[in-house]
């Protein structure tokens, strides 16, 4: 999920704005506009495209490429390997934005929120999970009972 816009603290400049045609970008990268071609055919990075399906390059998509040539020459890594790395890379910067999603919310103080209750899970009779409340001791039916099992060592 990318942002509508983040500019470049730097620059002010929007990174995901798509602005650089394939031969700028290629130069940017210091790559072949063949290369790119490929990589977009490969789903390592794919740039936005115009109406009449040109591609759009985008800073972040230059910065992408840079990383996929990195990784390739630098590091070894295949392109399987590294198309599988930007993957994780893009899970990952989603999962945080979501996070701070999340985060955000729970500071807000119009945010009703039910107040926390303190359960203990065990297993029943049958292997369900039975739901407990918290500091009662024992359980009226004794085949419920939770019992802790320490094996003896023997020599």
């Amino acid at each position: 999920m990318e942002p509508d816009t983040e500019r470049s603290p730097q620059t002010g400049f929007d990174e995901y704005a798509a602005v650089f045609v394939i031969s700028v970008a290629a130069e940017l990268a210091g790559m072949h506009p063949q290369t790119l071609r490929q990589y977009d055919r490969l789903g390592l990075v794919s740039p936005d495209r115009t109406a009449g399906r040109g591609r759009r390059y985008s800073a972040r998509n230059i910065a992408q490429l840079r990383e996929v040539q990195r990784l390739s020459q630098e590091e070894g890594v295949n392109l399987a390997g590294i198309k599988r790395i930007l993957e994780l890379e893009n899970q990952v910067d989603a999962l945080r934005s979501r996070l701070d999603e999340l985060q955000n919310d729970s500071r807000r103080p119009d945010r009703p929120y039910p107040a926390p209750t303190r359960r203990l899970f065990a297993a029943g009779p049958a292997g369900e999970i039975v739901s407990r409340p918290l500091g009662r001791r024992g359980f009226a039916d004794p085949s419920t009972a939770i019992v802790v099992w320490r094996p003896t060592l023997t020599e």
